[in-house]
């Protein structure tokens, strides 16, 4: 049991705020922000040396709002609005195509190389003009971010525009980009109304209620069948502990923007215990990247290993519950997970974060970015968590 709390959450808030703009900002404002062409690099080596100059555009979004939000949420400073601009126009002017669809990867120019039939580069391409919006007052990034994630519903239902992941033979749906337009719309209604928003929102819990929940397994399953039909492959008995529990803090968020909605609530922190069940280490600590909801050996090549984001939603996710509940479990794991991850992650020699850990915690690479990891998930667990901190202590008090 933590003894006392108002010292304990005082520690972690200047922890995530002091990390924030003194180490992580810093390192992708030096080595990965494109001043030649706009955009960010993420491929980048463990002293922040640029290993290839290709762009990952959701990267790009991704990087774009997590300045503006930086802003907004932590501390005013021109660099990060700067940084914020820089990276949006690189994106309305190499990151689209004809028809409106985005990129995975263009070139440091922005010459095109690969289109992928996912919904992600659009997704934080609209929180990003979104949260620009929000720090500047600036009405045309709203509208544009609502224009884009419009474009996202028309093209979720074009087969021409999105084909199926699968044949017929085994019709599917996936986890996660349900769990993506819940934050999408509820980014976007911090700066716009309209009712589109709402109804993604509760059309996204109601699928993950009426589809992905599996209480024979007590888990959320990343892929079901288009009605929630269990597939007994290995892809179907799936588990991803990260990104349900990252879908838990969502909900959470859905919660508290309505002031405090009991059934969604329940529906979170049942996710999340399920899932932390799943996803927490007893041997070694951390959350572990795949389980199979059968118990059988998972697939995936990284199953067994420690990726760093499963672990910053977890931290995020165990503050939220404990801001709701006020239940000392959560603020226990918190303590744990929080204590492993610093003590794994960090590189206090040459900044930021290492990504790829094996089970054990030891480092299985050492680069601080690539198309898949960079300046998303680690500064968005700084903000959220140094937020959450100052909430909890309002609320203690202080």
């Amino acid at each position: 049991m933590i003894a006392d709390k108002k010292t304990y959450l005082r520690h972690w808030a200047e922890l995530y705020r002091s990390d924030l703009v003194n180490n992580i900002m810093p390192f992708w404002l030096e080595h990965g922000l494109d001043r030649v062409n706009g955009g960010v690099y993420t491929c980048l080596d463990r002293q922040g040396t640029l290993m290839d100059p290709t762009k990952s555009v959701w990267f790009q979004g991704r990087f774009a709002f997590i300045c503006a939000h930086a802003y907004c949420e932590v501390e005013q400073r021109p660099e990060y609005l700067e940084a914020a601009r820089l990276t949006l126009e690189f994106i309305e002017k190499h990151c689209f195509d004809e028809r409106g669809r985005m990129y995975f990867e263009v070139m440091a120019d922005g010459t095109p190389l690969r289109m992928r039939r996912y919904m992600f580069s659009e997704s934080f391409a609209a929180i990003a003009m979104a949260e620009y919006a929000r720090a500047t007052g600036d009405k045309h990034w709203a509208d544009r971010a609502l224009e884009i994630f419009l474009s996202m519903r028309r093209f979720m239902d074009d087969p021409a525009m999105l084909p199926p992941k699968y044949l017929p033979a085994q019709e599917c749906q996936g986890h996660s980009i349900t769990m993506i337009f819940i934050n999408v719309a509820l980014r976007l209604k911090k700066v716009i109304d309209h009712p589109e928003l709402d109804a993604q929102i509760d059309k996204s819990i109601d699928a993950l209620r009426r589809y992905f929940i599996h209480p024979e397994y007590k888990a959320l399953l990343e892929t079901v069948g288009p009605n929630g039909e269990f597939i007994d492959t290995c892809g179907g008995r799936t588990i991803n502990p990260g990104h349900c529990i990252e879908t838990a803090w969502f909900l959470l968020d859905v919660a508290a923007h309505r002031g405090g909605d009991k059934a969604v609530e329940d529906l979170a922190l049942q996710i999340f215990d399920w899932s932390w069940q799943w996803g927490w280490d007893e041997q070694y600590g951390g959350i572990i990247n795949f389980r199979d909801c059968k118990g059988f050996p998972n697939q995936d090549y990284s199953q067994d290993m420690k990726f760093w984001w499963p672990q910053c939603e977890t931290i995020i996710a165990t503050l939220y519950a404990y801001l709701t509940t006020g239940e000392e479990r959560y603020l226990e794991q918190h303590r744990r997970i929080s204590e492993w991850t610093y003590g794994h992650f960090p590189d206090h020699e040459y900044g930021e974060w290492y990504g790829y850990l094996h089970r054990d915690g030891t480092v299985a690479q050492d680069a601080k970015g690539n198309i898949f990891k960079g300046p998303f998930h680690i500064p968005r667990l700084m903000i959220t968590g140094y937020n959450l901190c100052q909430r909890l202590l309002e609320k203690e008090g202080e």
